[in-house]
Parts: structure tokens; sequence; C-alpha cells
């Protein structure tokens, strides 16, 4: 059985026993959280598309750690301007782990 959960602007697959890096959730390390942004299920040949939430589904998720991705450098020059503007960032994520797809 897998699902399709949104989370933080973006849509992510799931099974029970994957871990995922989504943007950064305000629970803290440990915590079971549930999502209820479901947008499919898939269990075998039975599949719900929600519209747009599938009803009644929800997926339990315990938070496993918070941290930064790895920088990104971001580079602008415009030639023969004199302009160079050098600058990097690191996104916050939270990793999760699935435990449980519920589906009523």
């Amino acid at each position: 059985m897998h699902a399709v959960i949104k989370t933080g602007g973006k849509q992510y697959k799931v099974s029970v026993g994957d871990t995922l890096k989504v943007e950064k959730l305000t629970a803290k390390e440990g915590e079971t959280i549930k999502i209820d942004h479901v947008l499919a299920l898939v269990d075998g040949e039975n599949t719900t598309i929600g519209a747009p939430l599938v009803k009644g589904a929800n997926v339990d998720v315990s938070v496993l750690a918070h941290g930064k991705h790895d920088k990104v450098k971001i580079f602008k020059m415009k030639r023969r301007k004199h302009y160079k503007k050098s600058q990097g960032h690191r996104q916050n994520y939270t990793e999760l782990k699935i435990e449980k797809i519920n589906a009523k």
C-alpha cells in the first residue's frame, strides 16, 4: 500500500517504512504526527483518488531529525558591466519516517 501526500507545498509518494526529507515542520524529534493531506491511495488493485483530498485518510509519521541541506551556491554576473554577486543558501528540513497509512 502506498499513498501520495502533500506537505510543504510538495507532493510525495510514500509507503510504510520509507524515510523522506520535507520542508521544516514544527514537531519535535521523536514525536508522532498525522498528515491529513492525502491526495491518493493505492492498495493493490484498488486506487482511490481524492477530489482534492481522500476523506478519512491520514498518514502517521514519526519525526527522526531536523537539519539543513547542502549549500546551494548562487552566482550572478553580467559580462562587461563589472557586476558580480555571490551568495549561498541552506534550506531547513525535517526527516520523517512513515509508520502507518490509515484509510477508512
